[in-house]
């Protein structure tokens, strides 16, 4: 009876032996996460990703648009680094929570833009972010108003803010911004808090300076004075270094988990890698864990990745070399990838890239370019694809010196030229029309 019983058993423990190979080859890299995605943060190619689609918590990992914010507003000169802030009920009360991240401010103090935003990136502290929102844009309801409108120029998808620190509005004491749930929290996918990153650093390379710091002491010198070490374990001189880490964003709440948005450079190639609610191999969320996961992710990319070019600069398309042209002097302007296109890809997997011309039918009227028309106009951009297997692509393709042109200028045709064309085209027409008419007498 027991050899029976064992037989029947067999085929159901082989089932769940292959299933079990099948999920582990599935994640590839081992890590356990709710999300994750690398990029390469010069290009923006995605060279691994793991539900990096799913609306996750991303606490603290918010306060990358805060800053964002804060770099465009300083640089539009809409308020600048000595502007001082007065603190009030709000961020007094919020600053003097020991449970959250923060340093604490005086009732009756003032603090420079600098010294919150060294703050805000180093020690993650809460009230210094809500206090740099208000200053930027009066109050941190008008400030959700800036952060989705920049979320939607940047072409982030799945995003809800609620404030501008990531905190569960219940740490808020009932002075959450207007319209907000009293528990509501920010949600984004992995994929978009990568393409926030990659902004952020792009735009605002800057931003990297302060990242990098790993201990400074707030308002040194005074009876206020205080210890930041930075959250990100990962930079030198800490417990989880890592060569080359520099930034970008840790992010913890009971909802998010443990959340981070790292970037770490050697030689010429930067990462950047974001994991989202990081967990041991017994489910448990640490800041080990979502070291751990970081480490993996960017030791897969820097031993199995390397920058090749795609495509030369002045590279034409076999199958389209032109534009035709309405109304100008010549019929047809010929088109070509602008710059060097160049990408960190598997080093043995050049050859099973592609490009793909994706053109900008804002442009054309029934596929054509209306003269007149400059050289060196975009006209589309180029799409690289993988001939066969899985290929991630692109964080944002149109951002890549991947530009499609027109090589030459086509001057408008004279008035003249286009009456002539007019009436040769009339005719064409009338002929068309009577041979046509003339076959199907004759069907």
């Amino acid at each position: 009876m027991r050899k029976w019983v064992a037989l029947l058993i067999i085929p159901f423990v082989l089932m769940a032996t292959i299933g079990t190979t099948q999920v582990q080859a599935e994640t590839t890299l081992g890590i356990h996460v709710d999300g994750a995605i690398l990029i390469d943060a010069d290009t923006g190619k995605i060279l691994y990703e793991e539900n990096a689609d799913t609306p996750l918590g991303i606490a603290s990992m918010s306060k990358m648009m805060t800053e964002y914010l804060l770099f465009e507003a300083i640089h539009e000169g809409k308020i600048s680094w000595d502007q001082e802030y007065k603190v009030n009920d709000y961020t007094y009360a919020v600053s003097q929570d020991r449970r959250l991240s923060n340093v604490p401010l005086r009732r009756d103090g003032t603090y420079t833009i600098r010294e919150l935003y060294e703050a805000l990136a180093i020690y993650s502290a809460n009230a210094a972010t809500i206090a740099i929102a208000e200053t930027i844009a009066g109050t941190e309801t008008e400030f959700l108003k800036l952060m989705n409108a920049k979320a939607k120029e940047l072409g982030l998808v799945d995003y809800k803010f609620v404030n501008s620190t990531g905190l569960n509005n219940e740490y808020l004491q009932g002075m959450h911004p207007q319209g907000t749930g009293v528990s509501d929290e920010n949600v984004m996918p992995a994929k978009s808090v990568a393409r926030l990153a990659y902004h952020l650093m792009h735009d605002y390379p800057e931003v990297l300076e302060t990242t990098k710091i790993n201990t400074k002491i707030f308002r040194e010198g005074t009876s206020d004075a205080i210890k930041m070490d930075n959250w990100n374990f990962m930079l030198p001189g800490f417990v989880y270094e890592y060569e080359g880490v520099d930034g970008l964003k840790t992010g913890t709440t009971d909802f998010a988990g443990h959340c981070f948005t790292g970037t770490a450079k050697r030689g010429d190639k930067r990462l950047i890698a974001v994991v989202m609610k990081a967990v041991d191999a017994n489910g448990v969320g640490s800041y080990k864990a979502r070291f751990d996961a970081t480490r993996a992710l960017f030791d897969y990319g820097f031993s199995q990745f390397s920058e090749e070019e795609l495509l030369p600069a002045g590279y034409e398309f076999e199958d389209q070399k032109t534009l035709d042209v309405l109304k100008g002097k010549e019929k047809t302007v010929a088109i070509e990838v602008k710059d060097s296109v160049r990408a960190m890809i598997k080093s043995n997997e050049k050859d099973l890239f592609e490009p793909q011309l994706v053109l900008d039918e804002s442009l054309l009227k029934d596929g054509q370019l209306e003269a007149p028309v400059k050289k060196g106009t975009v006209v589309g951009h180029v799409k690289i694809v993988k001939k066969e297997g899985e290929d991630y692509g692109f964080i944002d393709s149109k951002d890549l010196g991947m530009d499609v042109v027109v090589t030459t200028d086509v001057e408008k045709a004279g008035w003249f030229s286009l009456m002539m064309s007019g009436i040769g085209d009339f005719f064409a027409g009338l002929w068309n029309g009577a041979t046509g008419f003339v076959k199907g007498l004759f069907k």
